[in-house]
């Protein structure tokens, strides 16, 4: 029940994924910052840069302060609260736009490293990655739901200041349901637990190693660590090859479609529900699933399916089907 909370948070920034970039190119002074595809570029490089230490600081604040709940509601409180203020005339104005989208961005991460404690704490080591995949297949049905919603403002010509009115309160329901669902673990263990089975397993590989040196004996085994820094480096990397790709998806499906704006929404549907798929399979299967193997075979069809995409929209192969249908297949390869 304490996801329920994170769902309606989920509703509102799907929404929000589609509606903002196509909201701030009918900015009439985007000139200020060089154009509307260039002023939403930076409007999304300034704000994940300014969020990676914004990151850092959650991360260690609600460790340090062993307080988890209050970083949750600081993010969804403030994300109502800078919704309604982009409804504000001010607002109008890109640069300040652009200002309050930054540093909703920078509050807004501060959830997700208490989400993960909340995983972890809640469950057992073993439980893990179902838990986080439930939690991923849940709030990604949310962000669906949020698209839909995005095709019905289309429809019906819902003006963007009641779309920001509808994701400030939905923040809101986010806030009271995590007052009312959300509570800090009693004991903090189950991590620092792993951390123990590891430097234990380590110590174990270790001793049979001189053993069987010692005995004459070969070892096929490995006394080598993961290295967290390298796979932290490959983490960011992704990351920014999503970024690179899906700021100016909007825009660019926008003129694929010819400015029909509900086929934008429908194609990030499809790219959410093939997440979805994949996090569901990740967390029926999860314990069984050989991840070594797994993830590097998922980011190179990931990387694979956005050159396929490029050949599709370059050439004119069946875009309108075909742009749907690769969108579904790289969601399900990122869920992976």
């Amino acid at each position: 029940m304490w996801r329920l909370g994170f769902f309606f948070h989920e509703v509102a920034f799907g929404l929000l994924s589609v509606f903002i970039p196509l909201y701030v190119v009918t900015f009439q002074n985007t000139q200020i910052l060089g154009g509307p595809l260039l002023a939403v570029g930076v409007m999304i490089s300034v704000a994940l840069f300014c969020a990676i230490p914004g990151s850092i600081l959650w991360g260690y604040l609600c460790d340090a302060t062993r307080h988890y709940k209050i970083f949750i509601l600081l993010s969804f409180s403030s994300s109502a609260i800078i919704l309604f203020l982009m409804t504000l005339p001010f607002a109008k104005n890109v640069v300040l736009f652009v200002g309050l989208y930054v540093v909703m961005q920078v509050l807004h991460v501060a959830h997700e490293a208490p989400k993960n404690v909340l995983i972890a704490e809640h469950y057992s080591r073993e439980e893990w990655e179902k838990s986080y995949g439930f939690y991923e297949a849940l709030t990604e049905v949310g962000f669906i739901c949020g698209l839909a919603i995005g095709i019905f403002t289309f429809v019906y010509g819902v003006s963007a200041n009641y779309v920001l009115y509808l994701c400030s309160g939905l923040s809101v329901a986010a806030f009271a349901l995590a007052v009312a669902l959300i509570a800090d673990p009693l004991m903090i263990f189950e991590r620092r637990l792993v951390g123990i089975e590891k430097r234990i397993d380590f110590t174990y590989r270790g001793l049979e190693s001189s053993s069987r040196m010692m005995d004459g004996l070969g070892y096929d085994g490995s006394l080598k660590q993961e290295s967290f820094m390298g796979f932290a480096l490959a983490i960011v990397m992704f990351a920014l090859a999503t970024n690179l790709f899906f700021t100016p998806l909007p825009i660019y499906l926008k003129s694929i479609f010819n400015g029909q704006l509900s086929l934008v929404y429908v194609c990030y549907i499809l790219s959410s529900v093939g997440s979805t798929v994949g996090y569901l399979i990740v967390r029926g299967h999860a314990r069984t699933m050989d991840i070594r193997k797994q993830m590097p075979r998922f980011i190179f069809l990931r990387s694979g399916l956005i050159f396929v995409l490029v050949g599709v929209v370059q050439f004119a192969i069946f875009p309108n089907i075909l742009t749907g249908l690769l969108l579904m297949c790289l969601g399900f390869a990122y869920g992976m």
